[in-house]
């Protein structure tokens, strides 16, 4: 039997104007936010007008019910658990102002809400995104030989802006990394990565550090370490330039790193160690990621998808 919705009645509609008001006298919420809240108490109040109740006579079990009727309609966990959060808050400011006695919402347990997978590009838009830099100018190459070491290291940004020359072993084809919590590890960089780096050293930096001396792998234009930020604004111009509009973050090529290496079957516990997680549950959330990729594939490619 479909559900009946109506309109809030006169009285509720009343109830969360008040409510509104006091949000935005004690909090100073934004308009969206206020709007929001309007939205999720004027939907259930409006659901609960077609039982025949209201917010102020509403049961823990009638609530529930709106919750798992919303769910069935394809409310997500988040949306899920923003509702009830709406919901909790009126009911708690209606505690105080002594119109109700209970809270009907105390015992309702929100959603659990995983982790949101990271986003990665496709091995596609991580060359084009590698091939943006102008390799001409000692920037362009300087910016196409971190970009390069990023791919294939996994680095956090906060490591690549910092690492030193000390830390690069050409020879050996390793960067020793201090990661968090000061934990040292020793990460391969693989023949492309090397050979930019090499390019790099021996055309770019020297005319980068004019003469001076500082231990900076990548020096700035000032000839010290670039900071995080000034490196993240380099990642969204050429990613323009390549014409990725996508969602980037400053881990996306750590996360493509990942991905990208689990999708050619690299093993979870290897990932893990050249990440520098130190759990292996952290690294898991990249097999969701590769298990996705592969879904789509199938349904892409299969006679049968």
């Amino acid at each position: 039997m479909k559900e009946q919705r109506r309109s809030p009645s006169d009285a509720d509609r009343a109830l969360i104007e008040q409510f509104i008001d006091a949000l935005w006298m004690e909090r100073g919420l934004s308009d969206n936010t206020l709007s929001a809240y309007r939205s999720d108490l004027s939907g259930v109040a409006g659901w609960l007008a077609a039982k025949g109740s209201d917010l102020n006579a509403a049961q823990r079990s009638e609530l529930l019910a709106h919750l798992s009727w919303r769910v069935s309609k394809g409310a997500t966990p988040r949306t899920t658990a923003r509702l009830l959060s709406s919901m909790r808050r009126f009911y708690q400011q209606q505690l105080r102002e002594g119109r109700l006695s209970v809270d009907p919402t105390a015992q309702i347990e929100a959603p659990k809400l995983g982790r949101p997978l990271p986003k990665s590009l496709t091995e596609t838009d991580v060359e084009a995104l590698l091939d943006a830099p102008d390799i001409d100018e000692p920037m362009g190459l300087r910016d196409r030989a971190m970009l390069e070491v990023l791919y294939a290291s996994g680095l956090r940004v906060s490591e690549l802006v910092n690492l030193t020359m000390l830390q690069l072993n050409s020879r050996q084809g390793l960067v020793r990394v201090m990661g968090k919590g000061n934990k040292e590890r020793l990460v391969p960089l693989g023949e492309e990565a090397l050979g930019w780096l090499d390019r790099y050293l021996i055309e770019a930096r020297p005319m980068l550090m004019k003469g001076q001396v500082n231990d900076a792998l990548f020096p700035s234009r000032r000839g010290s370490a670039m900071s995080r930020q000034a490196f993240w604004q380099l990642i969204k111009r050429y990613a323009l330039k390549a014409g990725i509009d996508k969602a980037l973050s400053p881990h996306t090529l750590r996360h493509s790193f990942a991905t990208h290496l689990l999708n050619h079957g690299a093993d979870l516990r290897v990932v893990q160690m050249l990440l520098g997680h130190s759990d292996l549950s952290t690294t898991q959330i990249y097999t969701h990621v590769a298990r996705e990729r592969l879904k789509s594939l199938h349904a892409e490619h299969h006679p049968r998808g």
